[in-house]
């Protein structure tokens, strides 16, 4: 799974790539994890295609952890929602899932654009954090879904998941996490499909579940972060 990620650091990234007009910067945070806010895009829920002034797509804030639309506003299940590790979706039985099914079944389907996203390397007995990035230097485009909740009294609250698949046949990914877990990898969207996922009913989602190939990615570790000098204390 992906816990860790970096949004697009150039603005002018979200138009040359995304279409898309660029998000407020004081919304989201650029190093992406759990439950943080971050963007993602989607086509709006009512778009009139005859209507110009509605963009066809538009990059919204919201929360990096799906809670479903059919969540009881109660304290003790908003509780649990906010506290879920909900970031990631695994693509298999999506359908039947409770908190995404419905966004599923919906074809409520967003894209996740970042310069990079993490995974640990455990082949020398420890966690390495390593950074993917795509070979051209471009920014990748995460399929993911989005919903929205409303509780009583208060705004509604936008998230979003990112879609998993296996990777235990993937020649990069297979080798990370640890030795005893299952390969996952984040479904990569090639930029010729964007439209098509955002555009596509929900009987076509799996169609575009499909491991992003390995030459197309480079790993590279990430150093570990040298550790604080101890403050000396002067004896008098």
């Amino acid at each position: 799974m992906c816990s860790h990620y970096e949004a697009l650091r150039q603005w002018e990234n979200y138009i040359k790539y995304f279409h898309v007009t660029a998000p407020d910067p004081e919304q989201g945070k650029l190093d992406m994890w759990p439950r943080y806010t971050g963007y993602f895009i989607r086509k709006p829920p009512e778009t009139d295609p005859h209507d110009e002034a509605v963009p066809e797509r538009e990059a919204l804030a919201g929360r990096w952890g799906l809670v479903p639309w059919r969540l009881k506003p109660t304290p003790d299940d908003i509780k649990k929602a906010m506290a879920r590790s909900t970031f990631n979706a695994r693509t298999e039985g999506i359908d039947k899932n409770f908190t995404f099914g419905p966004a599923w079944q919906r074809g409520q389907h967003c894209i996740i654009p970042v310069d990079a996203f993490y995974e640990p390397d455990w082949r020398t007995q420890r966690a390495v954090s390593t950074r993917f990035t795509r070979a051209d230097g471009q920014p990748m485009g995460i399929a993911g879904l989005w919903d929205v909740w409303t509780e009583p009294g208060k705004p509604p609250l936008l998230s979003f998941t990112m879609l998993t698949m296996n990777a235990t046949d993937h020649a990069l990914l297979k080798n990370f996490h640890r030795p005893e877990d299952e390969k996952r990898i984040v479904v990569i969207l090639p930029e010729s499909r964007y439209e098509s996922w955002l555009d596509a009913p929900a009987e076509l989602s799996m169609d575009f579940i499909r491991q992003y190939p390995a030459e197309n990615l480079v790993a590279t570790p990430v150093p570990p972060k040298p550790p604080k000098a101890q403050k000396q204390v002067e004896l008098i």
